[in-house]
């Protein structure tokens, strides 16, 4: 199932039966719906046979964009998350739009969030960074030849611009300071690409 499929649950009739690996699905019924998430059930037989229910929450995509200076250093979001009611450390992140390719995306935050340009946008990896529940694919990215703008953020963002070595927040991720997943595998493929 594609992105777009599974942010889009209109495309799968709502009660036609469907293998989906092990899984076989009889029955699909939309729980929640708003812009930036759906929630749907699904009424299964499950890998052992059994019959049983599976609930999928779906985040639109996103992006998860490190810059990074020539100096070596990354710039980071300080920011606190409402979900996980503290203050945390990660890369730029949002959502892609309906329509809008990651790179816009990935541009566009860049500015909104930390008031930087960036004239050279390398894609690292997409991640899913849960896999049971809920999907959320998430692309990677590392932005360098950096420039400033003025920030623009949401009425809901109230962002701290954090610049550290590269090496600094790698230790961040092992002392559990960083824990945003898509900002730690993208901070450690970037160290990864230098020390090659």
């Amino acid at each position: 199932m594609t992105i777009e499929q599974k942010m889009n649950r209109d495309s799968q009739p709502a009660n036609t039966i469907r293998d989906h690996g092990p899984w076989r699905i009889h029955s699909t019924h939309d729980v929640y719906n708003d812009p930036f998430i759906k929630v749907w059930r699904d009424e299964v037989t499950r890998p052992d046979g059994r019959p049983g229910q599976h609930v999928v929450v779906s985040m639109k995509p996103g992006v998860c964009v490190i810059p990074m200076d020539d100096e070596g250093q990354v710039y980071l979001t300080s920011e606190f998350h409402y979900a996980v009611g503290r203050v945390s450390l990660e890369g730029v992140s949002g959502g892609i739009e309906p329509g809008e390719e990651a790179l816009l995306t990935a541009e566009r935050e860049l500015a909104e969030e930390l008031g930087l340009v960036a004239q050279k946008f390398e894609s690292l990896a997409t991640v899913d960074p849960f896999t049971t529940i809920i999907a959320s694919p998430t692309q990677l990215f590392l932005a360098t030849s950096l420039s400033h703008v003025a920030t623009k953020p949401e009425g809901t963002e109230q962002i701290d611009l954090v610049r550290l070595p590269l090496a600094a927040a790698i230790q961040k991720i092992q002392s559990g300071q960083i824990t945003h997943a898509p900002t730690c595998v993208a901070l450690l493929l970037i160290e990864r690409q230098r020390t090659k």
